[in-house]
């Protein structure tokens, strides 16, 4: 449970940034209204957000001057962003063949990362300083590793020998080239545009931090180091970031001289490694095809992310970008209600059949709770709701007997869910991991209307983050209690707590991308409300009653009360607020 401990104090210094970014935000929105050529004009009611009317012939005021403190806080907590990328490590452990594809997929990621510091290079105006930087940048790696080839035997973490330098200069190249992306930072926020701009491009280095920091992670884990010490190594690599964008941001025309040369360098670095070291590597331990399979993925997926910021930055779209930050954090509810349930089932030792039952009682009132709004509210027919919820229902069973037809072909497999070779998958947690990808279905049907809602949301979307927040909890309770109670693995519930919580920011970020419109999405979450009727009701809860009918029943209960709770206080938050008036049809 220390691992835990170390997760959620991470998780609330992320919270308290964040908190300091809708804060920045507001300083920007209450700058937008004092501009002259704007008015803004109130409804009758409290209730309704203000209607902003832009005039266009008078020129805009300069805009309002960045704090230093604010450039400090934010990309601090931009910093820290890299260390989620080690949590897959407190849950699981690492063989060597996922060990080479590991490899794999961080050569991936820090070749995708060499190609975008190119590119931010070439944009500052200097090619010919960007290739002299490449250049020198693999020079100075292979200078490095015959240095410490000199000293013979070296150590780094309990790890002795090539593995040691290996680690070392990997943790030393990523964070040399933090460097850069720090003084890139700095720069955009004493731009023209300011705190906007700057909040963009930190933002984009945030989420691009993330898969970074796994990069870090899997080649310290696969090397035997801790999931602990891979979080702080991997926020260890993005700490020059705050450190050099405050001076970037003061002194900002002298930094941006040298971006391109200081880009190329580290994009130099991180290539020579990858080909010396990480690939070759990774051919020892995974076959080649796994390897490249991994590695071109991993560009892809980069590539796409970096595409994504783009188009931001391309509009320029305040409004979107700063609903895209904080549809990140729509995955806290169920995240927390994962924690909770893990905390409060590992104190008290609460038996399977009880969890089970808990969990059953919680997809009870999430299955019929949009659905009987629809039907009250007279916006779906009674006929409709039924035949959407069977056809979900259908979908849901046709897939699971798929599935588990294909398992029990797989079994002399047992790599194939749990790492540990000596385990293998029962039916039972087969089942509970397919009931928790429905409440993942459910999650990404319910984020894309988020993703609708949070671009026109009162407060850019901020202001969501409560019911949302609570609105999830129960969803992530429910996985971590059907988990825990069929595998009886802590691990196992938290990391199908946080996979499932973050279908729904990953269904809104892609819905402020797509520009999709509310049609037709209530359809879909009563589909999604239909999957979970068989995926908890039918072999679990009746394994359940068979453990002990008393215990399944009494969770049965705390679950259904649970879940009215949190969506009950979900309504009375929203109640005479600005907080649902975008949205109450994803958090009401």
């Amino acid at each position: 449970m220390a691992n835990v401990r170390v997760l959620v104090a991470l998780l609330f210094f992320l919270l308290s940034c964040s908190q300091a970014l809708a804060f920045s935000s507001d300083v920007v929105d209450e700058g937008e209204r004092n501009r002259p050529g704007l008015e803004i004009r109130y409804g009758d009611t409290s209730l309704s957000p203000p209607h902003i009317i832009i005039n266009p012939p008078t020129p805009p005021q300069a805009l309002k001057k960045v704090s230093i403190s604010t450039v400090a806080l934010l990309t601090l907590a931009m910093a820290a962003a890299t260390g989620l990328g080690s949590i897959p490590f407190f849950f699981m452990d690492l063989q060597a063949q996922w060990a080479g594809i590991c490899n794999g997929i961080a050569a991936g990621v820090m070749l995708a990362a060499s190609f975008d510091l190119v590119q931010e290079g070439q944009k500052y105006g200097g090619g010919t300083w960007v290739v002299l930087g490449i250049v020198a940048g693999g020079f100075f790696i292979l200078c490095c590793q015959k240095f410490l080839e000199r000293f013979g035997e070296i150590s780094m973490l309990d790890v002795k020998g090539a593995d040691a330098r290996k680690m070392l200069l990997v943790v030393g190249i990523m964070t040399l080239h933090s460097f850069g992306e720090g003084s890139g930072v700095g720069v955009s926020f004493a731009g023209s545009r300011g705190l906007p701009q700057g909040i963009m491009v930190t933002l984009a280095i945030a989420v691009h931090n993330i898969p970074e920091g796994l990069a870090v992670s899997m080649v310290l884990a696969s090397r035997g180091v801790s999931a602990r010490s891979a979080m702080l190594w991997s926020m260890f690599t993005s700490l020059p970031q705050p450190l050099v964008a405050v001076p970037a941001f003061v002194c900002a025309e002298a930094f941006q001289k040298f971006l391109p040369s200081c880009m190329g360098f580290a994009a130099g670095c991180m290539i020579w490694m990858v080909l010396a070291e990480v690939v070759p590597d990774s051919f020892k331990e995974a076959h080649p095809q796994q390897v490249a399979s991994a590695a071109t993925l991993s560009v892809a997926f980069m590539e796409s992310l970096s595409t994504a910021m783009e188009n931001f930055d391309e509009g320029p779209r305040w409004e979107s970008l700063t609903a895209f930050g904080v549809s990140l954090l729509f995955g806290l509810g169920p995240f927390l209600g994962g924690i909770v349930l893990v905390m409060v089932s590992d104190s008290i030792k609460l038996p399977q059949s009880f969890l089970t039952g808990t969990s059953t009682g919680i997809c009870f009132v999430l299955l019929a709770w949009r659905p009987l709004q629809l039907w009250w509210g007279g916006k779906m027919s009674a006929f409709a709701i039924g035949g959407l919820f069977c056809i979900g229902s259908f979908l849901y069973q046709a897939l699971e007997k798929i599935t588990l037809k294909y398992m029990s072909q797989k079994v002399g497999n047992k790599e194939l869910i749990c790492p540990a070779p000596t385990r293998s998958v029962s039916p039972v947690s087969s089942k509970a991991l397919l009931a928790c990808g429905a409440v993942g279905l459910h999650a990404f049907a319910e984020g894309l209307a988020l993703g609708v809602a949070a671009p026109k949301a009162y407060g850019l979307g901020r202001h969501m983050l409560l019911p949302v927040s609570l609105h999830g909890l129960p969803r992530g309770a429910a996985v971590a209690s059907a988990t825990y109670g069929a595998m009886g693995s802590w691990r196992m519930a938290l990391t199908a707590a946080t996979v499932t919580g973050f279908a729904g920011p990953l269904a809104a970020m892609g819905a402020i991308v797509t520009g999709i419109d509310y049609d037709g999405l209530d359809y879909w979450m009563v589909i999604a409300c239909g999957a979970l009727l068989p995926a908890f009701a039918g072999d679990l809860f009746r394994r359940a009653l068979k453990l002990h009918t008393a215990c399944a029943v009494y969770g049965l209960f705390m679950g259904l009360g649970f879940a009215n709770v949190c969506l009950a206080s979900t309504k009375l938050v929203c109640l005479h607020t600005p907080y649902c008036n975008s949205a109450p049809e994803a958090v009401t």
